[in-house]
């Protein structure tokens, strides 16, 4: 059974070569055998976002910005899926928390 870690760089691998579906199969077998992993989660959301499937980009985003609530990237991606998704508000809330980590700010203790 492959480990996380290698599920992760296969996945990139296929980004890399532009196999987003596929890379989304392997990041998503990641987060089942790691369920808390912030970049597996990350990157699935990232992965369908690029592949166009944005509303099952939503979750893994979301997932992403809990395991993580003081990471820049993941709000900052997690505003753009809401761009892409016509859902303005959210954007600018998920981008409101990207600004105030920029400034050195805090979303959550840690």
């Amino acid at each position: 059974m492959p480990s996380v870690q290698d599920l992760l760089d296969e996945a990139s691998g296929c980004v890399a070569l532009g196999e987003l579906a596929a890379a989304a199969v392997l990041y998503r077998q990641a987060t089942e055998l790691d369920p808390a992993n912030f970049d597996a989660w990350h990157s699935l959301g990232m992965a369908l976002m690029r592949d166009g499937q944005l509303q099952a980009a939503l979750g893994p985003a979301l997932m992403a910005t809990d395991l993580r609530p003081n990471d820049l990237l993941a709000w900052t991606a997690l505003s753009q899926l809401h761009v892409r998704m016509g859902q303005i508000a959210e954007a600018e809330t998920a981008k409101a928390n990207a600004r105030i980590l920029s400034l050195g700010g805090k979303i959550a203790r840690e």
